[in-house]
This record gives structure tokens, sequence and C-alpha cells, in this order.
């Protein structure tokens, strides 16, 4: 395997957690302008985004331990899963 399909390969692992965690930190920030939420946010998005993108990625990495292999169903649910509870500590979800 050459280095240029090494890269490509790590990539394609890793988008769909940082799709994930700008989805979800967009959300979040969307609904809380719907909903007109008075709680300031401690933390800016970038940083938001990077602490769910890390949790979402660990997430699949242990997928792939798990199973062996990469693109299981049961890994995305848990990457959905991870990347919904990450936020909802960052916000401190909990006190509201």
């Amino acid at each position: 395997m050459t280095a240029l399909n090494l890269t490509n390969q790590l990539l394609n692992f890793m988008a769909p957690a940082a799709f994930v965690a700008v989805l979800v930190v967009l959300g979040t920030r969307l609904l809380a302008l719907l909903f007109r939420s008075k709680r300031p946010v401690a933390l800016s998005a970038w940083a938001q985004i990077a602490i769910v993108f890390v949790v979402s990625l660990l997430v699949l990495v242990a997928g792939l331990a798990v199973f062996g292999r990469d693109g299981k169903m049961a890994s995305y649910v848990l990457l959905a899963f991870g990347a919904a509870s990450c936020q909802w500590v960052v916000l401190r979800g909990w006190q509201a």
C-alpha cells in the first residue's frame, strides 16, 4: 500500500466522524436559536466540533477493534450515540 492509498484510507475512515461532529454541533446551535435558549455556551463551536470529532473517532476505532472491519452499522449507531452523548456532556445537559 502506498502512502497515497494509506492517506486515502485514513481520510475515508475519519470522514463519518467529522461529518457527524459538524452536524451535531450545528444542529444543537440551531435548536438553541429556535427555542431561544438563554444559557451561555461554554465553548466555541470549533472546540465543540473538535471534542465531538475526537470522541467519534475513538468510537469508530473501538468498533474496528471489536468487529474486525470498518463500516458495520453497529459502529455507526454507536458513533451517533457517542457524538450525541459527548455534545450533551459538553453543553452540561444535566443542568437544563
